[in-house]
């Protein structure tokens, strides 16, 4: 399709994508109706069969809006309407839309140079950006490897476990989510049902166990843990610093610590999933780190490319090593003094355009104390939250850390998918995880307070309302 056939960008007024919402006709509107008719006949159908499920669900239209342009927290639709983004890209927005760094960024590294050969002539850019990645592991000596996604940096942690450890076995968490590439996938404990049509293709060395939700937890959760450790076989355990998609869910003290002296007593590496967490979206860029733990393995990837596909899985030198010297190597390649070559490389990994970019959202985040401003702001939105949702709104729990806040109500996947329904039907945007009956908010982590008021406001009206 040429450029000619698409919609001009919607003037969306106000003065920097910081306006409350502006809906010209109920979404999605006749525009957004048109070009969904078109994607149905060519898209994958699994996303139409997920729309037609949660209809069955909430007994509502789910068909989505069609977007079309963006700037700061606004995003707008093909019919004008303007909306107020909590969902944030999957919380990948950090700096919000169309930064004006990013984009200059953009301009300048693209009359430079777009393409690279990644491992074999390394550009510049990105031999800049892995120098600030390892400044971001707190232990000297830290090693990177650069991927498009979350999902190549859990399958560069997988593939650093095995050959540091040479065993097969990984311990991950239940609703704990990784990606959905076929290696990654192993250690998706979200919902059963992603794994099990490709159990054939994924590793069968991946244990579950609870993540501890409370102090209660803990103890427990721990001892299962230690146990299948004592097989002997386990390489790996792999954690999220605070369970994001699985419900937001905040783990008391003492489970990453606990994690931590388990996997240093039985040599297993430890994995710390800071994809959604990291770099300033839980208030701070590295929360196990806050935490006072130190992994072995760190994996970044969302917001770190401001837009552009980029992630990274930064580890320590002498567990990155093994990538040089790998153990567990079969015995007769071992005898024949053949190691084969260990590499995790692709055609884009190392871009020159996604790493300057990646450059230039990290100069913003820590030019401007994003996390700061995220963690002393995503306090008072818990506050605000939590007095404006009385009992009348029938909310279980709202919880979180910085700019990532999950709002657990009564009535399960049809009240909470309800509620986000309902709020995009107002002009805001929000998803939902756990088992659907979480509202999660990751919006940009410059939401101004005003925006994040008009939220709680309207969140709290809607819920009192389908509490009815």
């Amino acid at each position: 399709m040429a450029l000619s056939e698409l919609p001009p960008p919607i003037d969306e007024g106000g003065d920097g994508g910081a306006e409350l919402p502006l809906l010209r006709t109920p979404p999605p509107g006749p525009m957004s109706k048109a070009w969904l008719a078109r994607l149905q006949g060519v898209d994958a159908p699994w996303t139409t069969a997920r729309r037609e499920r949660r209809a069955a669900i909430t007994g509502l239209d789910e068909s989505p809006i069609v977007l079309v342009n963006a700037k700061g927290c606004n995003v707008a639709d093909l019919d004008g309407n303007r909306f107020v983004d909590f969902v944030g890209c999957f919380g990948a927005a950090l700096l919000g839309h169309g930064s004006s760094r990013v984009a200059r960024t953009i301009e300048m590294q693209s009359e430079r140079l777009i393409f690279g050969l990644g491992d074999v002539f390394p550009s510049d850019s990105k031999i800049a950006l892995t120098e600030r990645l390892a400044r971001l592991f707190p232990e000297p000596g830290a090693r990177v490897m650069l991927g498009l996604s979350g999902s190549d940096a859990m399958d560069a942690a997988m593939k650093t476990a095995l050959l540091a450890t040479g065993r097969p076995g990984i311990i991950a968490f239940e609703g704990a989510y990784h990606g959905l590439a076929t290696g990654p996938l192993a250690m998706n404990g979200l919902r059963p049902e992603y794994r099990t049509p490709f159990t054939s293709h994924i590793s069968p060395h991946v244990r579950f166990v609870p993540y501890a939700k409370t102090a209660a937890d803990l103890e427990q959760v721990l001892g299962q843990v230690d146990e299948l450790t004592k097989s002997g076989t386990i390489g790996a355990i792999v954690v999220e610093p605070i369970l994001g998609r699985g419900g937001v869910h905040v783990p008391p003290p003492g489970f990453l610590s606990g994690l931590r002296e388990i996997a240093t007593r039985t040599g297993a590496v430890l994995v710390a999933d800071e994809i959604w967490t990291g770099l300033g979206r839980s208030g701070a860029i590295l929360r196990s780190v806050e935490d006072g733990v130190v992994p072995d393995l760190v994996c970044l990837g969302k917001g770190l490319g401001g837009g552009l596909p980029i992630s990274a899985c930064i580890g320590k030198g002498e567990v990155m090593e093994a990538w040089r010297n790998p153990k567990g190597v079969a015995p007769e390649l071992a005898e024949a003094g053949l190691h084969g070559e260990a590499i995790h490389t692709a055609t884009h990994f190392g871009n020159p355009l996604a790493c300057a970019t990646a450059i230039a959202v990290l100069d913003s985040i820590f030019g401007q104390k994003l996390h700061v401003r995220a963690r002393d702001e995503g306090e008072v939105f818990l506050g605000m939250l939590r007095d404006a949702c009385g009992p009348e709104t029938k909310v279980r729990d709202i919880r979180g850390k910085g700019m990532m806040i999950g709002i657990e109500v009564e009535g399960g996947a049809q009240r909470g998918l309800g509620l986000v329904r309902d709020l995009l039907m107002t002009g805001w945007l929000a998803l939902t995880g756990g088992r659907g009956d979480v509202i999660t908010l990751t919006p940009p982590l410059t939401m101004p307070r005003p925006l994040l008021e008009g939220f709680t406001e309207r969140f709290a009206q809607l819920a009192a309302m389908r509490a009815v």
